[in-house]
This record gives C-alpha cells, structure tokens and sequence, in this order.
C-alpha cells in the first residue's frame, strides 16, 4: 500500500470513528424508540465498515 493509500484508509478510519460517535450520542438523546433503533443500527453499521478499513492497514 502507498503513502497516500494508506493516508486515505486513516481519513476514512476517522470518519467512520466519528460517526459511530455521533450516532452513539444521538442515541442517547432520542425518546422515539423507533428512531432509536435505526440509529444504533447505523452505530453498528458504522463500527462494521471501520472494522473492514482497519483490515486493510
């Protein structure tokens, strides 16, 4: 992997590390427990595809 390969897979590990943040507090902001359950299905999906970056370093 190149420098800059590798310098886009770390930019993305941040993004998706973000994201999950974002939704984790969101989460615990939410009444609606519809809602609720859709973004903590986003937190996973977000851990998931920063599991699948973090693979590729």
């Amino acid at each position: 992997m190149s420098p800059k390969e590798l310098l886009y897979v770390e930019d993305a590990l941040g993004h998706e590390k973000f994201l999950k943040a974002q939704c984790q507090q969101a989460v615990n902001q939410l009444g609606d427990q519809e809602l609720k359950h859709f973004v903590e299905q986003l937190a996973a999906k977000h851990q998931q595809l920063f599991g699948q970056f973090y693979q590729l370093v």
